[in-house]
């Protein structure tokens, strides 16, 4: 269900082609306003700073500052914002460090016409949007923070009630959500994904969903 207020939003890309095409296809969307479009690093940092969006729409690859440059600076000034990357890359070191910067949404420019509308209101009511096409990059990524290798090992490592939690964090539920679903408190589900992420092994305030995302079609229970 959409929100009756409209959804305010920053785009920051320097391609004034890709920039206008995304901006027709938002701008058909009702809910959703265009505050401001930057062509580079500086600028998207001006706009965010000055019109407070709900969402921010940020090419990694944009002259000045990058993407990630900007949400860092960001991220260093204390105030927290709902971000998506736009990205012609499919890198598994990029997204790593994306995650770890903190953003809902990672989409690929070539599905970016048919994807965007979904990321920007999953992201905006509180939920992870990871372009689809980005699924093969996920399934086939380095286990390199695991201590063993088989998708066996790690299924017998968790309990039924682990792997249902972690199927609701591949979903992009928050454990506030987790927790009415379940009928468990939040405390609870805390605790169920400090116990997931203790047994994986699991670093770092994103590795858990990650590590959710890139296997969620192997959880069982």
């Amino acid at each position: 269900m959409k929100s009756e207020k409209k959804i305010k939003i920053v785009i920051a890309d320097d391609h004034p082609i890709f920039r206008n095409g995304l901006r027709q296809v938002i701008e058909e969307d009702k809910n959703i306003e265009i505050l401001a479009e930057a062509e580079n690093g500086i600028k998207a940092l001006d706009y965010i700073r000055q019109f407070n969006p709900d969402v921010i729409l940020l090419d990694i690859d944009m002259p000045k500052k990058t993407g990630l440059e900007v949400l860092n600076e960001l991220k260093d000034s204390g105030k927290e914002y709902k971000a998506i990357f736009l990205t012609v890359y499919a890198d598994e070191d990029i997204f790593d460090e994306a995650m770890e910067l903190g953003i809902s949404g990672y989409v690929l420019k070539d599905s970016a016409v048919s994807d965007i509308i979904e990321c920007i209101n999953k992201v905006y009511e509180g939920h992870y949007y990871i372009s689809p096409s980005v699924s093969n990059l996920l399934i086939n990524r380095d286990q390199r923070q695991m201590k063993f290798k088989s998708e066996q090992t790690w299924q017998e490592l968790l309990t039924k009630t682990e792997k249902q939690i972690l199927a609701y964090i591949a979903g992009g539920h928050t454990s506030r959500e987790i927790s009415e679903l379940t009928g468990s408190s939040f405390k609870t589900i805390e605790n169920h994904r400090a116990n997931i992420s203790s047994k994986l092994n699991l670093r770092g305030a994103n590795s858990l969903l990650k590590f959710a995302i890139e296997n969620k079609d192997k959880i069982n229970f």
